[in-house]
């Protein structure tokens, strides 16, 4: 089962959307747990931006035995050691990822906002990260779910699903 974990408010509308459509593409159930607080020590003040790490850091302390993965859901600015700004990050191989929300969203590119476009650009960046935690590395092939997103373009060119060589890889994880 997967746990989506709202990172303080989220809006209901794209939960539930999640909730319904992520299964599809990662053969596993969806639930959504309780909203747990944003980390004040992850707060960068300066950047303006929540670390990657204290996300992270904040989802292990998340009990919930029956959870093989918990993604989170942040609607704050993000960034990690390498990079100015994250659309997601994950623990390879592990439990743990999230997507932050304000970069997939038009508005923050100060176009008019698209709620459709958002939430599947929401649901790529999800269904990504969730690759990353069983091992799935990033893909070449510019349609594939794990192409690296260096831009909200890139995301949008990208589909939500796998091409055939990732695929492959984790059609073991279908059982």
């Amino acid at each position: 089962m997967i746990l989506l974990v709202p990172i303080g408010p989220i809006p209901i509308h794209l939960i539930s959307w999640l909730e319904d459509k992520l299964g599809l593409y990662v053969y596993r159930p969806v639930k959504t747990g309780k909203a747990v607080p944003l980390p004040r020590q992850g707060y960068n003040e300066q950047r303006q931006q929540y670390t990657a790490d204290a996300i992270i850091q904040l989802l292990q302390g998340v009990s919930c035995p029956e959870a093989e993965r918990l993604v989170g859901l942040i609607d704050q600015d993000c960034y990690s050691q390498d990079l100015n700004f994250i659309f997601g990050y994950a623990s390879v191989n592990a439990r743990e990822s999230f997507v932050a929300l304000p970069r997939l969203r038009s508005d923050f590119y100060e176009l008019d906002e698209d709620k459709c476009l958002v939430r599947y650009r929401v649901l790529k960046e999800v269904v990504h990260e969730l690759a990353h935690t069983w091992g799935l590395s990033h893909c070449n092939n510019e349609e594939c779910v794990m192409r690296f997103s260096n831009s909200v373009e890139d995301t949008d060119n990208k589909d939500t699903a796998f091409c055939r060589r990732c695929r492959e890889k984790i059609q073991p994880l279908k059982t």
